[in-house]
């Protein structure tokens, strides 16, 4: 099924009534078929528009009545949306009540956010005579597992006319087992978890099946029964074994339980059984961290990832457990005192023309005046010290220095970015993603621009995208928005001449350069792409190993004198990089302990993380196939 329809809800209305009015100029030229494709449009458009249904009854009228009208609207192999919902409702007109309801439920499963099956005919007190519980179960078992868990409360009327056919039809079938379990799903994703539970119970009861027992799990989960849905499930492992996607639901409630060792033996069990299976070996590198919170576990689960990309599960996991971890999934602001001041000047609503004169009592990376100047371009600074080590002067040689300073003032040391680079840039950069696997992966687009325009763009970024997340970032995080397109230029660069052998790429090259450039956030950017290629290739293990913790020793001999505002990220990321040396891991540790203690001026203000992406948590009913009847 496919659905050509756009356009917000206001223009969609509009186009739906244009339709409608174009059908019923066909249909009165005696255009029967070019009628019917515009129902089917403006169908596909606004589905409770009145004036479709008035036009669809015309139509069966001038053809002599719904059965007739049938045989205008068949839908083709992939069948379009208006075609299958306009069928649907002739269907119902002919008092075809079981096609009517199938129709509707293949539409709503399609585009469960729609209204489809807000429609008067559905909602008629005596359906639930008119329909068999077969088709009932069925519609439920199609358009349930599309649904979110829990369906949000003000997104729930469309969807009621279903919930209610069921409820009438497991009134008149109370012994319908399929109708109970089916029926079960979808009560408990509308929010009614213990007619779940009930509808479950009874159908298990009736007929201990293996749907019914899941179902019953879920709806005793759902209801915050987690030790009653633990047994039911390990009762039918025991009974039938051979569910290996019930092995993990089991060892997933065992984690939620606070028994993450005991659900790494289920899916180990799982595994064994099967080492193909989708989520069993994904299952066990989750559940191996929550047990023993250590990075190895999300880079083997990163791996997996990366050897079957179609196992979404894994994507889901590696998303879930990233959360909460900077620069895992999103990137942190900036933390100097510059940066604080720009977000007070911020919060003030000072006026962006304003002249304002900032006193630091330390020289900071450049970059932070750089994202002072994108919200306040005539801002000053009076930089009071320049501590020792100068920050000014990179830790180790580099080949292209990325600024050059006349005294403490920082001016661009390369050329600025190619508009095309520049907008390239401007266009992908976001403060977040799932996973550091998906960041890795989706700059690759920006892999065949020249890396002379990736430098130049950390030192001459872009402005912020004209759109609302972009105005945002202006008005509240321009450091935020500085940091993201830096870490995009560097992920960008990543991905330069990939044919080359890591060793002794020039994208190493490139990237070790502005790692080791005087104090900067470019430093924190390219460390971030040295880290996410890590996680991509396992060869370049060691090596990221040992050039992060190389950067972050570095930073800690210069915070033994003055304040780094970097090393607070750098931690991060060396706790972040696979097979780190063990002691670069416990000083990163111990030095997150004393900054995150207290209020140190290298802690960034409060970041926090973006929100996970849709679908990070689940089951598997998305994956269960429509119930055979019987």
């Amino acid at each position: 099924m496919h659905d050509h329809a756009e356009g917000h809800e206001g223009g969609a209305r509009l186009e739906a009534e244009g339709e409608v009015a174009t059908a019923r100029i066909a249909l009165a030229g005696g255009d029967l078929e070019h009628a019917a494709r515009h129902l089917e449009d403006a169908l596909a458009r606004d589905p409770v528009l009145p004036e479709i249904h008035e036009a669809l009854a015309e139509f069966a009228a001038r053809v002599g009545g719904a059965e007739a009208a049938l045989t205008h609207f068949v839908p083709e192999e992939r069948a379009f949306i208006g075609t299958v919902a306009a069928r649907g409702h002739l269907c119902a007109g002919a008092g075809r009540w079981d096609e009517a309801v199938g129709l509707l439920a293949q539409c709503a499963g399609y585009e469960p956010q729609r209204p489809w099956l807000d429609v008067a005919w559905l909602r008629r007190p005596d359906i639930a005579e008119l329909v068999a519980p077969d088709t009932v179960a069925r519609a439920s078992a199609r358009v349930a597992p599309q649904l979110p868990d829990p369906v949000d409360e003000e997104l729930r009327g469309p969807l009621l006319p279903l919930l209610d056919l069921v409820r009438a039809s497991a009134a008149r079938h109370p012994d319908h087992t399929m109708l109970l379990w089916c029926g079960s799903t979808l009560a408990r994703r509308m929010g009614g978890s213990e007619e779940a539970v009930a509808w479950a119970r009874r159908s298990y009861e009736l007929e201990p099946s293996h749907p019914a027992a899941v179902m019953l799990g879920y709806a005793l989960r759902s209801a915050g029964r987690a030790e009653e849905a633990l047994e039911v499930w390990q009762v039918e492992v025991a009974r039938d074994p051979s569910d290996l996607d019930l092995y993990v639901d089991v060892a997933e409630l065992l984690d939620a339980l606070g028994r993450p060792a005991e659900g790494v033996a289920w899916a180990e069990r799982a595994l064994a059984a099967d080492p193909s299976h989708p989520k069993a070996g994904p299952a066990v590198h989750a559940l191996r961290y929550a047990a023993e919170p250590d990075l190895r576990h999300l880079v083997a689960l990163a791996d997996h990832l990366r050897a079957e990309p179609e196992h979404g599960y894994a994507a889901d996991l590696l998303a879930r457990l990233g959360q909460g971890r900077p620069w895992l999934n999103w990137i942190p602001g900036g933390n100097e005192a510059i940066v604080s001041l720009l977000h007070q000047a911020l919060r003030q609503s000072v006026p962006a023309d304003a002249r304002l004169t900032l006193t630091v009592s330390a020289l900071e990376p450049p970059s932070a005046l750089l994202a002072l100047r994108a919200a306040f371009p005539h801002a000053e600074t009076d930089t009071e010290s320049v501590p020792e080590p100068d920050l000014r002067v990179a830790p180790r040689p580099v080949e292209v220095a990325l600024w050059a300073y006349e005294g403490t003032t920082a001016r661009p040391a390369v050329r600025p970015p190619s508009p095309e680079a520049a907008e390239a840039v401007r266009r992908l950069a976001w403060h977040g993603w799932p996973h550091l696997v998906a960041a890795y992966d989706g700059a690759v687009t920006l892999s065949g621009l020249d890396p002379d325009d990736l430098l130049g763009v950390l030192v001459h970024p872009p402005a912020p995208r004209e759109d609302d997340l972009g105005r945002a970032l202006a008005a509240q995080a321009p450091d935020l928005w500085i940091r993201s397109v830096q870490v995009w230029a560097c992920l960008g660069l990543a991905h330069h001449r990939t044919d080359e052998p890591w060793a002794v790429s020039r994208r190493r090259a490139l990237l070790v350069d502005v790692l080791n450039n005087a104090e900067d956030w470019v430093c924190e950017a390219a460390a971030l792409a040295i880290v996410a290629t890590a996680w991509t290739d396992p060869a370049v293990h060691k090596d990221a190993a040992e050039l992060i913790g190389r950067r972050l020793l570095d930073a800690l001999e210069a915070r033994r004198t003055r304040v780094v505002t970097l090393t607070w990220s750098l931690c991060h990321l060396a706790l972040a990089t696979p097979e780190m040396i063990p002691q670069i891991t416990a000083l990163a540790a111990d030095v997150l302990r004393t900054i995150d203690a207290g209020d140190d001026p290298e802690a960034p203000e409060a970041p926090e993380a973006p929100e996970a992406p849709d679908g990070a948590e689940g089951d598997r009913e998305d994956a269960v196939e429509e119930p055979a009847a019987g």
